[in-house]
């Protein structure tokens, strides 16, 4: 960490000589390169622990329980991260105002990929016994901590200087890191599982992507600091348009905001991991199907995913954020009384499935961020944001692969589509209720 810091000073010279020019001008569209690789960075992240708490962990650190029980136990250390992420933000709202934006973000991304990697280094259960899953959950911990570190006030920065009738197209900018995250993700390990022998790729070929991480984090460090570090960002920091506010302050004073915008999004942040992690776990669990085969149709439902991002933002401009947000929870229940039955219908089936998700999930996601950012004051918007951020993800997000999983081994697929129901209702409540958020979402 020491030494982090004492590199954090150097990156920013580096990036302000990068971003010396003629003109200062805040323009959207660069902001946007430095958001897009930002997030893009953080979901591979999150994409590569996902996946491979189905592909590897059960059978890495839980090889003494059945393929059923050890994924569930997977699962089980896959919401310490959400846990752990608000205590991040705290943490490192306290180094932002102390140290700045800069030796925050380069501090939160030394810790990111440095747990990354670190578990990558994991040892099975063989060699050290139940010791793996206790190194398993502080690799988690600390990503999570890492990730409420992470917010860096770009969307923030996107969303003031995005003209007012185009204001859903650049909300929806900070979210295509999530498809292209999980392509990447995808992509490396379905490279893997189709080159390697199962010995190989549980002995040494997954931990290629948690290393690769490390550089993409590198990347994303750069691209970001290359923002934050200009005079404009400067500016808008030092005018409190984006301050990061005392934690305490915020909730004491926001938390009215805060509750009803971490349950605005709840409908697309449930669907996320229904239509990314859950899927793979029943067929790697119950089907015994290709999982190879299976990861390039997540593949193709993550291209439409992406597209239907896109499309979210000139809706969003079209008929407001707040109306495209209550459509598609709308759309969501609907889907969840019937679209995980699709699990079980063959490849067929399991396309539709994750395309029909996609396609949803990119036009609720697409704006999200929208509804989490647009619901407060300026000043306290920057850690506003963040703490919304973290709850909505721990709520709509971190049990979801668990809970949709333990129901369907209960109770059938039909009864995995509860969870995400009740994702839909709270999203569908959270619009109705809150007049506030609709007069500033549409």
């Amino acid at each position: 960490m020491a030494e982090a810091v004492a590199h954090s000073a150097p990156l920013e010279r580096d990036a302000r000589t990068v971003n010396t020019r003629g003109d200062h001008d805040v323009h959207p569209g660069e902001i946007a390169i430095g958001v897009v690789i930002g997030r893009t960075s953080e979901f591979f992240d999150f994409f590569v622990y996902a996946l491979a708490s189905v592909l590897v962990f059960p059978q890495l650190v839980f090889p003494y329980l059945a393929p059923l029980q050890g994924t569930i136990m997977s699962f089980a250390l896959f919401p310490l991260a959400f846990i752990a992420r608000p205590i991040g933000s705290q943490i490192f709202m306290w180094v932002d105002r102390r140290h700045g934006r800069g030796t925050k973000l380069t501090l939160a991304l030394f810790l990111l990929g440095t747990s990354t990697v670190a578990i990558a280094f994991l040892p099975a259960y063989e060699q050290i016994g139940s010791a793996a899953a206790v190194l398993l959950a502080i690799g988690r911990i600390g990503q999570g901590i890492a990730w409420g570190g992470a917010w860096d006030g770009l969307a923030s920065l996107l969303a003031l200087n995005a003209p007012p009738h185009r204001r859903g197209w650049w909300a929806m900018v900070p979210q295509l890191g999530a498809p292209l995250g999980l392509l990447i993700a995808s992509g490396l390990f379905a490279f893997f599982l189709g080159t390697l022998s199962s010995a190989d790729f549980i002995s040494w070929g997954w931990r290629y992507p948690f290393f690769v991480a490390f550089a993409v984090n590198v990347v994303a460090l750069f691209a970001r600091l290359r923002i934050v570090v200009t005079p404009e960002y400067t500016e808008l920091f030092h005018s409190r348009e984006l301050t990061p506010s005392p934690v305490g302050a915020t909730l004491k004073a926001q938390w009215r905001n805060i509750v009803i915008g971490a349950f605005a999004p709840l409908a697309s942040f449930a669907l996320f991991h229904m239509v990314t992690v859950f899927p793979l776990s029943w067929v790697a669990v119950f089907t015994g199907e290709s999982v190879t085969r299976f990861l390039l149709i997540e593949m193709v439902g993550a291209v439409f995913g992406l597209l239907a991002i896109i499309g979210s933002g000139l809706l969003a401009d079209r008929i407001g954020r707040r109306s495209l947000l209550g459509y598609t929870a709308a759309a969501i229940a609907v889907f969840s009384g019937f679209a995980p039955q699709l699990l079980d219908g063959g490849q067929v089936g399991e396309t539709l499935f994750m395309v029909g998700g996609f396609i949803l999930l990119g036009l609720s996601f697409g704006q999200s961020s929208g509804a989490v950012t647009s619901n407060f004051p300026k000043r306290a918007r920057y850690t506003g944001a963040a703490l919304t951020s973290d709850l909505a993800w721990l709520f709509g997000a971190g049990f979801a692969p668990l809970a949709a999983l333990m129901l369907a081994q209960h109770f059938g697929l039909i009864a995995a589509g509860a969870y995400l129901l009740s994702g839909a209702l709270a999203t569908l409540i959270a619009l109705g209720l809150n007049k506030e958020l609709a007069r500033r979402l549409d």
